[in-house]
């Protein structure tokens, strides 16, 4: 359940203009796959978009011979600035949605999870388009530390659910959280919460439990 409505309808926003960086672009996908939430919304500010393309008048293209050339004779893997990084993983596990493929892979098998602390497993895929993006494995019933954000912080669930500060969230919810978000995510009980999360600025660990562990969490 998004709490942020601002944030959220931002996020939706940019998502339909194509302005997001690559991992949110692909977050958001990944969100409309799986939950019907925001279906509508999102088609119908992309049908806007369109309309807004058709009605605007044409701009003369300056020095249109040069920048052709320059389109040509450029490397096909320089023209996308959004291009992921690609992670090699077996094709059985179909949990992954396709949006998250190009990150993820299409199975969680054989990724290299690391432990952060007992219960709680990472997998990072590094930086892409100035964001870092992350698989979170929560065991059922267990808490993260309490943080904030300096920066945001996307958080897509794709196994179980958590609770926090501001609400519950299930399979297909994605949640904003941002610096004035101080929050202690807990796994629902009977199923470990999975989640991607892409987060623009760093994790602060607040409480006194998680700044115990902040330095075998770097």
């Amino acid at each position: 359940m998004e709490k942020n409505v601002t944030g959220m309808d931002e996020l939706l926003a940019g998502y339909a203009a194509g302005t997001l960086t690559y991992p949110a672009q692909a977050l958001v996908g990944a969100h409309l796959e799986l939950s019907d939430r925001n279906r509508g919304y999102v088609s119908s500010l992309e049908t806007l978009a369109g309309v807004g393309l058709e009605d605007s008048e044409p701009v003369a293209l300056s020095d249109r011979d040069s920048a052709l050339s320059a389109i040509l004779s450029a490397d096909p893997a320089d023209l996308n600035d959004n291009q992921p990084v690609l992670v090699e993983t077996a094709p059985e596990q179909t949990r992954v949605p396709d949006s998250l493929h190009a990150i993820i892979g299409s199975s969680m098998d054989t990724l290299p999870w690391k432990t952060l602390l007992p219960g709680v497993k990472e997998c990072k895929f590094g930086e892409i388009d100035g964001c870092d993006s992350s698989l979170l494995w929560v065991r059922a019933g267990r808490a993260m530390p309490s943080h904030t954000h300096h920066g945001t912080e996307l958080t897509l669930v794709l196994q179980g659910g958590f609770r926090d500060e501001d609400g519950h969230y299930e399979t297909g919810d994605l949640a904003f959280a941002d610096g004035d978000v101080d929050h202690k995510p807990i796994a629902d009980e009977g199923e470990d919460c999975i989640c991607f999360a892409v987060t623009a600025g760093r994790l602060e660990l607040t409480g006194p439990v998680g700044r115990w562990f902040a330095p075998f969490m770097r």
